[in-house]
């Protein structure tokens, strides 16, 4: 088959694009710049404010995996355009396009709509796919990591230091971004799971309080700490302080202290795929230990 994809060229999408193209499928993936060639996929540029290069881009597809979104942005309108406007757009090519299977990446944040700028972008992006009249499945990742990661790349670089200053007390999933992407490509494969929000998580029950999966990084980058629990206000102040020092670099905005003080980011049992459709296959202490040692091959820690 041939599947759609948009943020192919960002962590979770490069990742998925070499699971897909493993298994045979063909994929066609919007990029801004051009890419260096590779086998079985078929790179579009243009943006998802380009609707000729959207028409490009599902032309022809069995399905589309919309993985693009802004994360991080210190103008909260970016998240409206990234978030809300670029589903649209591509929820518009497909329909006009005769794509019916729509495969949206959105986030556990959009639980909590109200914490953060981020998390209401998230949410009006559901909605929308919710009312497209499309065969579509909202997934919605925790906290996902794996090799070539900046997001969780801070933690590790903590516990190499070993001192973990983290959020307020609370719980979180996680995931590998493998299992993410084995997830996306069997519902992009299959019709079967249809309007639906999933929460996948590694399967850990109840998930991991912040202070077991700081000890989790520190025995995976080889070194013991001490974790320090950061009450919400001291983790803003914190955010208005990285904002100032590392500007555009800066990884801890207020939206995104907002959302990290937030006391249960687990998912929730009833939504988790079906054994049937999907099971993560990677253990995360392991999947720990194995991203550790890829950022230090790559001179990240």
């Amino acid at each position: 088959m041939t599947i759609a994809v948009t943020g192919g060229t960002g962590f979770v999408g490069t990742r998925f694009i070499d699971i897909a193209t493993a298994a045979g499928h063909e994929v066609r993936v919007l990029t801004r710049r051009p890419q260096r060639p590779q086998r079985q996929v078929q790179w579009v540029e243009g943006s998802l404010a380009d609707a000729d290069a959207l028409r490009r881009l599902v032309a022809g597809c069995n399905s589309v995996v919309h993985i693009a979104g802004i994360l991080n942005a210190r103008d909260p309108a970016d998240f409206e355009r990234g978030n809300v406007e670029g589903t649209l757009a591509m929820l518009a090519a497909s329909t006009a396009g005769g794509i019916t299977r729509f495969v949206h990446v959105s986030s556990l944040a959009a639980r909590e709509p109200g914490l953060s700028k981020y998390g209401a972008s998230k949410a009006r992006s559901e909605d929308l796919v919710q009312g497209s009249g499309l065969d579509w499945v909202t997934v919605r990742p925790p906290a996902v990591y794996g090799p070539g990661d900046r997001e969780t790349l801070e933690l590790f670089r903590m516990a190499k230091l070993r001192l973990m200053l983290l959020p307020p007390k609370g719980r979180v999933s996680v995931l590998h971004v493998d299992d993410l992407s084995r997830l996306l490509l069997a519902l992009a494969k299959s019709d079967e799971t249809s309007r639906t929000v999933l929460e996948p998580d590694d399967g850990r029950p109840e998930g991991w309080s912040h202070k077991e999966l700081a000890q989790a990084i520190g025995r995976a980058v080889g070194r013991g700490n001490v974790s320090l629990s950061m009450p919400g206000p001291i983790l803003k102040a914190g955010a208005m302080l990285d904002q100032f020092v590392r500007r555009e670099r800066a990884k801890l905005s207020a939206d995104r202290a907002a959302y990290f003080s937030h006391r249960d980011w687990v998912v929730k049992p009833s939504r988790r795929p079906s054994p049937d459709l999907w099971r993560p296959q990677v253990e995360t202490g392991q999947g720990l230990t194995e991203t550790a040692a890829w950022y230090e091959r790559e001179g990240w820690l």
